[in-house]
């Protein structure tokens, strides 16, 4: 009768360890099922092939549904990020487009002006300047909506420095001489080093630097040299200009920021800001150090690899 009994019990013992051992099975199958249902969701919306209907409600757990409407969501919304890009897009090409000839023509007739002479001699070099300055304002914001916008993309590639300092000295040699200035390029010495950049971008940032050198150096010039790190590549831009007050480093680098002491210099204030945005896309970033009255040193440091 005992045996019986010991019987009963091991088998009541087992026949409840094979239940538990079921039931821990089938869940851990219900859970493995969800885990690779919401792994393929993900990867749908990564490959940008989420359908919502794809993905059965009746049979998901409510983690699934949840994630379901908010993959959902997130490609609507990406839908209409990428819609309003393309708008942006399309209004930064007609502003660029509509205001090329209006600009032009202005300047061919205050050509013309200046040709036949005059008492008004003064007004039409006056003329002139505005409208040279609302061309480089024009052009400075379309290229700063492309890059903000992400319509314009960099793509750096690894290149010797010296090409760039070569064609920087030519585009500004003649301006630095015409101010009496000296410009010292030392593009032989760059020759070797190599940096991850994008060429014409970086030219763009790094004659930003030299103009902007140039205009507010009265006497001495302005020395362009390469220094390389074990990281980084700094290009180094100094003048024996006015200087920047100390409180003034950071705030050159906004939108539109015009020094009190430069009011009188012609500018929109957009130079450094859209060089340092340049930098920023390709990894890198931009520093200075200035004392009033002693000149200022811009680095832009640019990625080795």
């Amino acid at each position: 009768m005992q045996d019986k009994t010991v019987i009963i019990i091991l088998s009541a013992s087992l026949l409840c360890l094979l239940a538990a051992a079921i039931i821990a099975l089938t869940d851990l199958h219900y859970r493995r099922r969800s885990l690779r249902r919401m792994r393929d969701m993900i990867q749908s919306a990564i490959d940008g092939t989420f359908r919502a209907e794809t993905f059965d409600e009746s049979l998901a757990a409510s983690m699934e549904n949840k994630l379901a409407e908010y993959l959902s969501a997130t490609e609507t919304q990406m839908g209409k990020t990428a819609a309003e890009q393309e708008k942006t897009k399309t209004l930064i090409a007609d502003i660029s487009h509509q205001t090329k000839t209006p600009i032009a023509n202005l300047l061919l007739y205050t050509e013309l002006l200046k040709e036949e002479g005059g008492k008004d001699s003064d007004t039409v070099a006056l003329l002139e300047s505005q409208v040279k300055k609302l061309d480089f304002l024009i052009q400075s914001l379309v290229k700063l909506s492309r890059l903000e916008t992400g319509i314009l993309v960099l793509h750096p590639c690894k290149g010797e420095l010296s090409q760039l300092l070569r064609e920087a000295e030519e585009q500004y040699a003649a301006r630095a001489q015409e101010k009496g200035l000296y410009l010292h390029v030392f593009s032989k010495e760059a020759q070797g080093i190599t940096a991850c950049f994008d060429h014409k971008w970086t030219l763009e940032a790094l004659g930003n630097l030299i103009d902007n050198a140039i205009k507010y150096t009265q006497t001495g010039g302005v020395t362009v040299r390469v220094k390389a790190y074990e990281l980084f590549v700094s290009i180094e831009v100094e003048d024996t200009g006015i200087g920047i007050a100390e409180e003034e480093h950071a705030k050159v680098f906004g939108r539109f920021y015009r020094s009190m002491s430069v009011a009188d210099e012609q500018g929109v204030g957009i130079g450094l800001y859209l060089a340092r945005e340049i930098l920023r896309q390709q990894s890198g970033y931009i520093q200075l150090a200035s004392e009033v009255g002693k000149g200022t040193v811009f680095f832009l440091y640019l990625p080795a690899e």
